[in-house]
C-alpha cells in the first residue's frame, strides 16, 4: 500500500510540473499572440492611412519621366 501511495505522489509531482509548464508556455504564447494582434492593428491603420488618400487627377494623367 505505501508504494501504491508513493507511486501516485510521484505522478502527481509530474503532473503538478507539467501543468506549470504548459501554463507558462501559454502565457508567452498568448503575450506573443497580443503583440502580433497589436502589430496587426497598427500595420492595418498605416494601410488604410495610405490608401485612403485618392490620387488627385493631374497625378493620374501626368506623363512619366521617360516619355
Amino acid at each position: 500500500m505505501n508504494e501504491a501511495v508513493e507511486r501516485l505522489e510521484i505522478k502527481m509531482a509530474y503532473l503538478e510540473r507539467a501543468n506549470a509548464e504548459l501554463s507558462d508556455e501559454l502565457y508567452r504564447q498568448r503575450q506573443l499572440l497580443d503583440a502580433l494582434l497589436a502589430r496587426h492593428a497598427d500595420l492595418l491603420r498605416r494601410l488604410e492611412e495610405n490608401t485612403a488618400a485618392p490620387m488627385s487627377a493631374d497625378l493620374l494623367s501626368e506623363k512619366p519621366p521617360h516619355y
